[in-house]
């Protein structure tokens, strides 16, 4: 059986802000379609690295390679135009844009029509290139359940169904990779179990790459194929969910457990 290729590829990956060091000479990889979280401490390293993929950052050392090219010098527009979109831990809807306008605002690097053909709506492509982009939105809001919602503020929304409209605007890209920083931060049982089932039917039904962050392990162990895990922005270790579960440098650093049972000291009478 032929080997997975990788999709995306970090290669000595170091970031610096003054004289502090977010990231360490960090390299990994993820294969197309799976599932790749990123796990580790708070102030790990770990939305710094997604900030490296994505663009926001550009890494003081190294490089990043998505699809066989190299990214690490393009802006964030560019990268999106090549297949990587991006949720954000902070939300980052606008608020008085329906959940209709939020996700078709996903889609605006793919609008092929210039601005002299734009003007002729009526009578050029324009308007059926919208049509034709309204009803792929349309299968996005029916996959992530929110019809009931489409025509809201997406400001007036509760948190959980406010995480799954960035989620869907994300979507709306048609990202080969998808990049989710902390998806369900701040969502009760139901909500989680919810979006987990969603970051699963996207890899497995609509054949995206997933790179997560997040912090509930038991979502991470659940659902994910490979799972690296950052301390003070090294890379301690990689692998399969539950060899990086076993390995005793992740459950000190991330579990904090000691490396050996202490004995308690014998009372002085």
């Amino acid at each position: 059986m032929a080997e997975p290729s990788p999709i995306l590829a970090a290669e000595g990956i170091s970031l610096r802000f003054g004289g502090v060091r977010a990231l360490t000479d960090v390299s990994f990889h993820v294969n197309r379609g799976e599932i790749f979280s990123i796990i580790g401490p708070n102030g790990a390293g770990k939305t710094s690295m997604v900030n490296c993929i994505s663009g926001r950052y550009r890494p003081t050392e190294g490089r990043v390679l998505f699809d066989g090219q190299d990214i690490t010098r393009i802006g964030t527009n560019r990268r999106a135009a090549l297949g990587l979109g991006r949720t954000f831990q902070n939300l980052a809807l606008f608020g008085h844009m329906s959940v209709l306008d939020n996700i078709m605002v996903g889609r605006h690097h793919l609008l092929k029509t210039g601005f002299l053909r734009g003007m002729l709506y009526w009578v050029g492509g324009a308007q059926q290139e919208e049509l034709a982009h309204r009803r792929e939105v349309e299968e996005i809001i029916d996959f992530l359940e929110i019809q009931h919602v489409r025509k809201a503020p997406a400001g007036t929304l509760p948190y959980g169904l406010r995480k799954r409209v960035e989620l869907a605007r994300a979507v709306a890209l048609k990202p080969k990779l998808i990049l989710l920083d902390e998806p369900m931060a701040g969502m009760n049982l139901e909500e989680k179990e919810d979006m987990a089932r969603f970051v699963v039917d996207l890899n497995e039904e609509w054949g995206m790459t997933v790179l997560m962050i997040e912090h509930d392990m038991g979502v991470v162990m659940d659902i994910s194929h490979r799972v690296m895990v950052l301390d003070f922005g090294r890379k301690i270790a990689e692998g399969r969910p539950e060899e990086v579960l076993a390995d005793p440098h992740v459950r000190r650093a991330y579990l904090g457990e000691a490396d050996e049972v202490t004995q308690p000291a014998e009372e002085v009478v």
